[in-house]
C-alpha cells in the first residue's frame, strides 16, 4: 500500500519526517525502549527515517487517530533464493500508543502487514519480538503465528 487506508477511524499509511518524534516516543515506551531509545536527540532516528523513506523495498507505516500517530510498525520486503526465489516480508517494531492498547488496534496493524506483504507478492510474513516480550508473543500466536525458528542477534560495535 502505497497511500493510506482508514478502518474503524484509524488510517494506516505511510510515515512522514514529521511522525518520527511520535515513532520514537512510543518505542521508548516500555521496560526495553527505555533504556536503548533517546527521544531527546532525533537526529539519528531522522537520518534512519530518511534512508527507510528512500528504500522501496521498506514502509514505515503509522496508525492515526485524527492527526494523531497512535501506532507504527515497519514492514520490509525481502527477497530470497530459498523456497524457488520467494519474497518474504518482515515485519519490526509494532508499537501502539498506550492510550490505544486493548483496542484492537496492534490486530489492524498487523492485519494491514499480512495484506500488503500479499500486495507485494510475498508468500512468507515474519517477525520476532523480544524473549521478554511474553504478553506479545500471545498476541502473535493468537493472530496465528508460530514460533517455528529461533532467532539469535549478535551486538556489533
Amino acid at each position: 500500500m502505497t497511500d493510506s487506508e482508514t478502518t474503524g477511524g484509524v488510517t494506516v499509511d505511510r510515515a512522514r519526517a514529521e511522525d518520527v518524534a511520535a515513532i520514537v516516543a512510543m518505542l521508548a515506551d516500555d521496560h526495553l525502549g527505555a533504556r536503548r531509545e533517546d527521544p531527546g536527540d532525533l537526529t539519528p532516528y531522522l537520518a534512519a527515517f530518511k534512508a527507510i523513506d528512500a528504500d522501496p523495498h521498506q514502509f514505515l507505516a503509522v496508525a492515526r487517530r485524527g492527526d494523531r500517530v497512535v501506532g507504527t510498525l515497519q514492514l520490509t520486503v525481502l527477497p530470497g533464493l530459498s523456497r524457488r526465489g520467494a519474497l518474504r516480508a518482515q515485519i519490526e517494531a509494532v508499537r501502539v500508543h498506550a492510550d490505544e492498547r486493548g483496542s484492537g488496534l496492534g490486530t489492524r496493524l498487523v492485519t494491514w502487514a499480512e495484506e500488503e506483504a500479499l500486495r507485494r507478492g510475498c508468500s512468507m510474513l515474519q517477525l520476532t519480538s523480544d524473549a521478554s516480550r511474553t504478553d506479545a508473543h500471545r498476541f502473535y500466536e493468537r493472530l496465528g503465528y508460530t514460533a517455528s525458528h529461533v532467532g539469535l542477534k549478535k551486538p556489533l560495535g
